[in-house]
């Protein structure tokens, strides 16, 4: 709006983004605001008139970076703005009140007031705050992006919330309730940016698998409709709780083309008895079955996880069946988290905590079952067809090639001096380059 334009000479503005897929966007967002606002974006190092670091506080160690990168910002410019958004404020305002490197204070689902706080800020010069009550009333926040830094991908944020409570996690307190983004709201601005030259999009949000369930919807219709958008090659999912796949949901997603045969189920650990102490809502005997219904109905489906370590009580009977279940299902890549305690949640106050010591060596042990498996997949795809939607051009072992990812995240080189940056590549996978990192791909 025009009552939003910088008049004068352009004000620097710079953006720092820590945590999920959800705060990308989110911070994306905010950027095309400042822009239309008419600030000039400058790298988070340089000095800039004002600092938004979007926040985590997912773990400990997130709120320790996001205080870490907000006194970075002050110490930048002391005169600068810095202002503190989402989960980091929302969880811990009372810290975050206390911490004189802060101006502004945006919880989640207040990032849409952002330029009215600076203008705010810049007229008092006085503390600015905004959190979320989190009734139950909060609508879907409306933010929006019509382009990407990265042109070639683009993630596009349609559910936010959660209701799951796990016993581990702070996020519902962060985040509130389930809430999504209407169908339509959704399509126009994946219309916006198949227009702008983005080929690929990232359908993601909190708890994704909880689309449309707060005003009868699903993410199967999403996905549907979504495919339909022309320009579009590709569709991604984030990360799905293993719930979702059934049978009827893995059949209808195999018929839509679009859709990449790469699967995040979000695991935790491979033994009942953990999976009940953290809440999660389904068996080690339900997750197979939805990985079954995946590779029976998509072919060579890569199929990612993410596993916690150390939770309280984790016996080391109850590791070696997380291992070998792990083993059993065989993913093409799994994240690895050592348990973090977090005030606030059930399992803060659970008796039996594993040590330090006992984290980092199944850790270790997980990471190394992490690389067996995922250099395997890799190898797997040797001799196959694939096809890769490519990003840039870089320099491997003094030769020149173009860099990207095949529809399951796999990543692979093609050896040419062509700009093929946003350009779709069909060919043979015929070996492995620099050791690990890519798989060649000759036409």
């Amino acid at each position: 709006m025009e009552e939003n334009r910088i008049k004068t000479c352009p004000k620097k503005a710079a953006l720092h983004n820590l945590g999920c897929k959800v705060n990308a966007y989110e911070t994306e967002a905010m950027r095309q605001m400042l822009e239309e606002a008419g600030y000039q974006i400058v790298d988070f190092s340089e000095r800039a008139d004002v600092y938004v670091i979007n926040t985590c506080s997912v773990t400990n160690i997130a709120d320790r970076k996001s205080r870490q990168m907000l006194h970075r910002a002050k110490r930048q410019n002391p005169d600068g703005i810095v202002v503190a958004v989402g989960c980091y404020v929302q969880t811990k305002a009372k810290q975050a009140r206390q911490d004189e490197a802060i101006d502004i204070l945006l919880g989640n689902n207040c990032r849409q007031g952002l330029l009215k706080a600076i203008r705010s800020y810049e007229e008092k010069r006085s503390r600015v705050e905004a959190l979320a009550a989190w009734d139950g009333s909060q609508p879907f926040e409306p933010l929006h992006i019509a382009k990407t830094a990265a042109r070639t991908r683009a993630f596009v944020k349609v559910q936010d919330g959660c209701n799951q409570f796990c016993s581990y996690c702070i996020i519902p307190y962060a985040r509130g309730r389930v809430r999504s983004r209407p169908v339509e709201d959704v399509l126009h601005e994946v219309r916006l940016l198949a227009q702008n030259g983005c080929r690929e999009i990232v359908l993601t949000g909190i708890h994704l698998s909880s689309y449309g369930t707060d005003f009868g919807e699903s993410l199967l219709h999403l996905m549907q409709e979504t495919s339909r958008v022309d320009g579009i090659l590709r569709i991604r999912l984030g990360s799905l709780d293993p719930m979702i796949v059934t049978e009827e949901f893995a059949r209808e997603a195999a018929g839509i083309d679009k859709i990449c045969p790469h699967f995040h189920l979000s695991l935790q650990s491979g033994c009942d008895a953990t999976l009940a102490r953290m809440n999660r809502r389904y068996t080690t005997e339900e997750y197979r079955k939805s990985c079954e219904w995946l590779r029976r109905f998509f072919t060579h489906p890569a199929i990612t996880t993410d596993v916690i370590v150390g939770f309280p009580g984790e016996t080391e009977e109850e590791f070696a069946r997380t291992k070998a279940f792990l083993e059993e299902i065989h993913f093409y890549e799994m994240h690895i988290f050592k348990y973090s305690r977090r005030e606030g949640t059930r399992a803060a106050s659970m008796p039996d905590a594993v040590s330090d010591a006992v984290k980092a060596e199944r850790s270790e042990a997980l990471l190394a079952l992490e690389r067996k498996m995922s250099g395997e997949f890799r190898e797997s795809c040797i001799g196959k067809e694939v096809e890769a939607l490519m990003e840039e051009s870089v320099e491997i072992n003094g030769g020149t090639y173009a860099v990207g990812y095949t529809k399951e995240y796999v990543k692979v080189a093609l050896k040419t001096e062509r700009n093929l940056s946003n350009v779709l590549v069909k060919g043979r996978v015929s070996g492995r380059i620099d050791d690990v990192t890519y798989l060649m791909v000759e036409f």
